[in-house]
């Protein structure tokens, strides 16, 4: 097991948990309908992705590490883009924020998404330590 990854993973996971419980019972106070599934989304992708990241992290005695490292800060930083630029939007209504900036960052962890998912593909398909 990588020790690190499965950390960040649990932090991600716990963050996941508390935003998510904030989203269901806080953020509805703060903003419209539309800007809570905005919120809700990006809870559900950190949620995803924190999967991955703990399958990254157990899959590491089996798998070329290297990659499985690679493969887990690509999705911590999906994560971060992705979800993290859907969390400012959601806020948008409620303090004002400048969107311009940020909305482009949501596509952009999209692809690290993606990366990460290819370079795990690439770990187990090439099966070396």
């Amino acid at each position: 097991m990588d020790k690190k990854l499965f950390i960040i993973a649990c932090v991600c996971g716990l963050l996941a948990v508390v935003l998510g419980a904030f989203a269901a019972h806080g953020l509805k106070d703060l903003v419209s309908q539309k800007y809570v599934d905005i919120f809700h989304t990006g809870v559900e992708y950190q949620f995803y992705h924190t999967f991955a990241l703990l399958a990254t992290a157990l899959a590491a005695p089996h798998l070329n590490k290297k990659l499985l490292r690679r493969a887990g800060y690509m999705f911590l930083t999906g994560i971060c883009l992705f979800s993290g630029s859907l969390y400012i939007l959601a806020f948008r209504e409620a303090i004002q924020v400048p969107t311009m900036i940020v909305g482009p960052l949501t596509p952009i962890g999209g692809v690290f998404f993606i990366i990460g998912w290819a370079m795990l593909l690439v770990a187990a398909w090439s099966k070396n330590k």
